[in-house]
C-alpha cells in the first residue's frame, strides 16, 4: 500500500493494519522528512488518545493530515505504532 499526497509517495508498506476502513501503515514506512509534529490531539473511546502530524511536502502543507496513537488501549493493540491518513491522503495498492 502507498500513501500519496502532493503527488509524493510519503509512505509505503506491505504490512498495513486495516481499522475502520482505514489502513494504519508502521511508522517507520513513512517518508520523515514530510512529517512535522502537531499539537492536536483527540480521544477515541476504544483506541485511546490520537496525536497528529501536518505534511509538509514541496512547500504545501496539509494539517493533521496523519495520526497515530503513542499508547493503545488494549482492544486497539494491533495499531501500536502505526500512522494513518485522511484529509486528501490518497491510500492505494
Amino acid at each position: 500500500m502507498k500513501a500519496i499526497w502532493n503527488n509524493q509517495i510519503i509512505a509505503e508498506s506491505n504490512n498495513t493494519v486495516v481499522i475502520e476502513n482505514n489502513h494504519y501503515f508502521p511508522h517507520e514506512s513513512i517518508k520523515k522528512e514530510f512529517f512535522k509534529p502537531s499539537d492536536t490531539h483527540t480521544t477515541c473511546a476504544w483506541k485511546g488518545e490520537a496525536s497528529y502530524y501536518t505534511l509538509e511536502v514541496d512547500g504545501k502543507e496539509n494539517r493533521d493530515a496523519a495520526w497515530y496513537y503513542p499508547e493503545v488501549s488494549q482492544l486497539a493493540k494491533s495499531i501500536k505504532g502505526h500512522v494513518a491518513f485522511w484529509r486528501g491522503v490518497e491510500v492505494t495498492d
